[in-house]
């Protein structure tokens, strides 16, 4: 009876621990790894004794890697997914549902875009023009006046095939002009100085002095207060209409450590994790937790926010991208 009830304890410990030592593989993009998810990352490892294995690449590239690992994942957990990526994740069932215990924090209801919780919001921002404010007095107030001469060869943007970025730079455009969006980017081809491959990239051209506006967000200038304290980047949303980024993570399917990555996406919409967010990610948590006071200080308002469904990105997504590189790939 005695060894009776130490196998029983013994059992019990074990599931008292949970997952003691194992390790949570998290495909993210490297901007991630670095910033938050150095902060984050000793908190859930310490709450869970276990690890957590960053697999950092470009963000336009995540789902590719996810699809081709599908019949044997590899992860466990995925971040940064846009809403544009979400109807290709969805169609290839590369996610399995799970709602967090939290989840009803959320502050805007909108961000719920999947009733079967295969993908939960832990953060957003809108795209926004920055320009060097030492090279640009004048900055385009609207995308038609991105097409003036004076900007010839000053706008870095992001791929669209490889950046989540630039893919929602680009159904920004497509919101504003509709069915008239490629003779926009016709237009729009000989402001643009490079195409980069990722936001880091043309970020760092950015302060370095190598271009003089991006494409980016509307908190860089509250990141740029905040660190140096002044800026030498403005921040400009054309026509006043923000393209607003949501940014989704999810369990991969197939996952070898459920308990675990269910764990952390309830962790995801916590305090700790939520409250990391502004100073790190420089986006707005989708809890109600207090701002730091930059973001209310140096980030433009919101007035109006464009929006494409999300069928209508399903059905049309690859198309547009087809036609986007046939205009900019010569």
């Amino acid at each position: 009876m005695k060894k009776y009830f130490l196998l029983i304890a013994s059992i019990v410990l074990l599931i008292g621990v949970g997952f003691a030592g194992d390790t949570l593989t998290i495909y993210t993009y490297s901007s991630f790894v670095s910033g938050i998810g150095n902060e984050i990352k000793p908190i859930f490892e310490k709450m869970y004794n276990c690890k957590i294995n960053f697999v950092s690449m470009e963000s336009g590239n995540i789902v590719a890697r996810l699809i081709l690992e599908k019949s044997s994942p590899k992860a466990d957990v995925v971040i940064g997914l846009s809403q544009s990526q979400i109807p290709k994740v969805l169609d290839e069932n590369l996610l399995i549902p799970y709602k967090p215990t939290d989840v009803a924090s959320v502050v805007s209801k909108s961000f719920l875009i999947d009733p079967q919780y295969r993908v939960i919001p832990f953060d957003y921002g809108a795209l926004a023009i920055d320009y060097n404010l030492k090279t640009i007095s004048n900055p385009p107030q609207t995308f038609e006046a991105l097409l003036n001469p004076e900007y010839v060869h000053t706008l870095v943007i992001e791929d669209p095939r490889t950046s989540t970025t630039g893919l929602d730079f680009l159904l920004w455009t497509i919101g504003i002009y509709g069915n008239n969006w490629q003779n926009y980017w016709k237009k729009l081809v000989p402001t643009i100085k490079t195409v980069t491959s990722g936001w880091s990239s043309a970020f760092q051209m950015l302060e370095n002095g190598e271009a003089k506006m991006m494409v980016s967000f509307a908190t860089d200038e509250a990141y740029n207060y905040y660190y140096y304290n002044g800026s030498d980047i403005g921040v400009v949303i054309p026509n006043g209409e923000a393209y607003v980024m949501v940014e989704y993570a999810g369990i991969v399917k197939g996952t070898r450590n459920l308990a675990l990555a269910k764990d952390f996406m309830n962790f995801m919409l916590s305090k700790d994790f939520q409250s990391a967010i502004p100073l790190n990610q420089w986006m707005y948590p989708v809890t109600n937790v207090p701002l730091p006071k930059v973001f209310i200080d140096h980030t433009p308002s919101i007035t109006k926010t464009i929006t494409i469904p999300l069928d209508q990105i399903s059905d049309s997504l690859s198309n547009w991208i087809t036609q986007w590189t046939e205009i900019i790939v010569k």
